[in-house]
């Protein structure tokens, strides 16, 4: 690349286009109406249903606004509602079968770009890249909402 950019924006739009080459496989892999937007409700049912009050507060948002995207991703088949055996009132949104596949696609296929950039940049500078990345996030304020799973939609 001849072009010389800071290394904040080299960063950014990296990330940018390989999460567009994420996406591109996601949609290949037989998830074609999955958005980037739908990882930040997701990322709140992986380990287990949760009351929509509890996505809600986790996404920083109103239970009116996180339950129109549950809606969505439940319309798509990804997310299902059902009784929490604990109070009939409440009810769990929950990954479906179908939410659970396009988890293991997503994992998956980061996996595979990550050994195809391996591949590129050889093992060494791939696991440097890795850790700096992680070290960056940490510096900026973003690793503690990603190890709890409470990464906020861009606004």
């Amino acid at each position: 690349m001849d072009m010389e950019i800071d290394l904040v924006t080299a960063v950014h739009l990296a990330g940018l286009a390989l999460n567009a080459e994420a996406l591109r496989r996601v949609h290949a892999a037989g998830h074609p109406e999955i958005r980037v937007s739908h990882g930040f409700v997701v990322q709140h049912v992986v380990e287990g249903p949760r009351p929509i009050g509890e996505i809600a507060e986790r996404m920083g948002v109103t239970q009116q606004a996180a339950s129109k995207a549950v809606a969505e991703l439940q319309r798509l088949g990804y997310l299902e509602r059902t009784p929490d055996p604990r109070d009939a009132r409440v009810r769990l949104v929950r990954l479906s079968a179908r939410g659970t596949a396009v988890v293991e696609d997503t994992r998956r296929i980061r996996a595979e770009m990550e050994e195809d950039l391996a591949d590129v940049l050889g093992a060494g500078r791939a696991a440097a890249l890795r850790s700096a990345a992680q070290a960056a996030l940490d510096w900026a304020g973003g690793g503690e909402a990603v190890r709890a799973r409470r990464v906020r939609a861009p606004s």
